[in-house]
């Protein structure tokens, strides 16, 4: 793979290469977040906050352990530590006690607003580097390979290779 003529875009080795550019800028900009993040909040933790920032509502820790690709055992640990903080709230569901309902607080929502305003000089200076006009190029492509690979995250293609 180290060939210097471009591989044929629809060869394997072309869509390796495509996700291990993602995995690479993944690791990159999560250190780079991580710096931001408040002491003591893990990048867990803040994606279940912004997680409620973007989509409101409230969720059973089931459905987020979904949503995040973690057992739900690592979710509960993330989210009793958010509820620690005064970040989200988790009571019985009044439809089925079985069921438990997570909320963010407005401490949470808070908490999460500040820490992407903490971040926004690192955010402005990747956009001068790169350019705006890029950037938003970029994102309808990149939409388009997150809702193809959260489409077929659970199909036999995809889970049992």
């Amino acid at each position: 793979m180290t060939s210097k003529t471009a591989p044929n875009p629809d060869s394997a080795e072309a869509i390796f290469m495509f996700f291990n550019e993602i995995g690479i800028i993944g690791q990159l900009s999560g250190t780079m977040f991580r710096r931001a993040l408040p002491e003591g909040m893990t990048m867990a933790q803040f994606s279940v906050l912004n997680h409620f920032s973007r989509l409101g509502g409230e969720r059973t820790p089931a459905r987020l352990a979904a949503a995040f690709q973690v057992t739900k055992g690592a979710m509960t640990n993330t989210l009793q530590r958010l509820e620690a903080k005064g970040y989200v709230t988790i009571e019985i569901d009044k439809a089925d006690r079985r069921r438990k309902l997570v909320r963010a607080t407005e401490k949470g929502l808070g908490v999460c607003t500040e820490t992407i305003t903490a971040f926004a000089g690192p955010l402005r200076e990747f956009g001068k580097a790169l350019g705006g006009e890029d950037i938003e190029a970029a994102l309808p492509f990149l939409q388009k390979v997150r809702k193809f690979l959260d489409e077929a995250r659970n199909s036999e293609d995809f889970t049992n290779r």
